[in-house]
């Protein structure tokens, strides 16, 4: 039996994506990876400068400590969202119109654009004109998240948490809903507890759509720029200054193009560090069944 003709002319339809990657992607990262590799005192005139940017940002205490405060941050963020996502999917109608009035009000916070929700907050927090602002003084909460840096951070969490836990929540109720209600009147038979049938049942089903999420929030939770730069522009102090909002003082306030080029190389290895490290943990029980 002769074997077919391979078919590659489907390769000329994958062309015009590669282009549009390269352009958009490729391109702009050599122009990154040129500019951390040397220096320029302007004039579009450069000089070599080899791993010397490199140096300079791995030894800054000052990206150390902006290190920190995002891992942190995203620890944080983790620990919250994803448990009160399943919380929340386990919770949800599923069937009739309460069903869609949830899903139509999870998605509600995700349509809204981040500068939005940074300006929703900062004012909703503000202690003259925002409502949570008055009413926490109100209470005698001694409540500013412009000067305490702790009120800084409980208010950029808990935006956070509000803006994505829907993410979660909508990805675990489709988990939830792709499993067969065989599953569940066998478990009834059995006479298996609720904490049992989301252990043996549900929890294992949701396990792919879980993976999509810690990696998605943690990925957004460790490049957030807009929210916390919109509600505190990194203050007090420099309490918020995460990553990225360190990286663009540094590119834009500073101008400093070749630290900032280092800067952001490593900060981009990094993520695709712990988004692999997180995949391959993840993914390593589903490989061993």
């Amino acid at each position: 039996m002769m074997d077919k003709p391979v078919n590659n002319r489907a390769w000329f339809l994958v062309l015009p994506v590669l282009a549009l990657v390269a352009f958009s992607a490729v391109l702009p990262l050599m122009t990154v990876v040129n500019y951390s590799i040397q220096d320029t005192f302007g004039n579009n005139q450069f000089f070599w400068a080899g791993l010397e940017w490199f140096e300079d940002v791995i030894n800054s205490d000052r990206i150390r400590a902006a290190l920190g405060r995002q891992i942190l941050f995203s620890a944080i963020i983790l620990a919250i969202e994803i448990p009160l996502g399943i919380f929340i999917a386990l919770n949800m109608p599923k069937k009739g119109a309460w069903a869609s009035f949830c899903l139509v009000l999870m998605a509600l916070p995700l349509l809204i654009p981040w500068n939005v929700v940074g300006t929703i907050w900062q004012v909703f927090g503000r202690v003259d004109i925002g409502l949570l602002g008055y009413t926490l003084a109100k209470l005698g909460i001694d409540y500013n998240y412009v000067n305490d840096a702790l009120d800084a951070w409980v208010t950029i969490i808990v935006m956070d948490v509000w803006h994505w836990t829907s993410l979660v929540a909508l990805l675990c109720y489709a988990g939830l809903q792709s499993i067969p209600d065989a599953y569940y009147q066998a478990a009834k038979i059995d006479q298996a507890s609720r904490w049992k049938v989301f252990r043996y049942i549900e929890l294992p089903k949701m396990q792919g759509v879980l993976l999509i999420a810690v990696l998605l929030r943690f990925m957004d939770s460790f490049m957030i720029y807009t929210e916390p730069f919109v509600v505190t522009g990194g203050g007090p102090g420099n309490a918020t200054t995460f990553l990225s909002i360190d990286l663009v003082k540094m590119a834009v306030g500073q101008f400093d193009l070749g630290p900032a080029a280092a800067f952001s190389l490593i900060y981009f290895l990094v993520i695709l560090l712990i988004s692999f490290v997180f995949y391959t943990v993840m993914t390593k029980d589903q490989g061993a069944q």
